[in-house]
């Protein structure tokens, strides 16, 4: 048989994640990129997403990010445009929930824009306060039948 010679296989890979829980500096886009909310993701390291000047583009996840950064249906990322291809575009960055906040604080994404806390809802999100799910019967009805 022959002897391994590496350090180790892929659960030696998926240790190298502490620097996750740093504040990192925030990155606002240059020319050249836009600020994009996932739509869906496509596999083999590819996604669906709007982009904030209202185009739909099919994303590239780069290599980097790739088994790495977890990107899901709702984030809000960073996407390279590309000179020759405007319907795809190749993402350079994750931000995190908090970090997607501040950009619409600062005013750098629309006001019309849903980050990833407010896609869904719940059954509690009832707009009408009269609505009930119950029908009330009086006694005297029960004492007739």
């Amino acid at each position: 048989m022959p002897k391994n010679k590496g350090k180790g296989g892929k659960n030696r890979k998926r240790g190298k994640n502490e620097a996750d829980d740093e504040k990192r500096e925030l990155v606002f886009k240059e020319d050249g990129q836009e600020y994009a909310q996932v739509l869906r993701m496509l596999g083999n390291g590819r996604c669906e997403a709007m982009c904030m000047d209202s185009t739909k583009r099919l994303c590239h996840i780069r290599g980097k990010m790739h088994k790495k950064v977890w990107i899901a249906a709702g984030d809000i990322i960073l996407v390279g445009l590309r000179d020759y291809q405007d319907d795809k575009a190749d993402v350079i960055l994750k931000f995190m929930p908090d970090e997607a906040r501040l950009l619409k604080a600062y005013g750098e994404l629309p006001e019309g824009t849903k980050l990833n806390e407010l896609i869904g809802g719940g059954l509690d999100d009832e707009e009408d306060g009269d609505v009930n799910d119950y029908i009330d019967f009086e006694d005297e009805d029960i004492d007739k039948i």
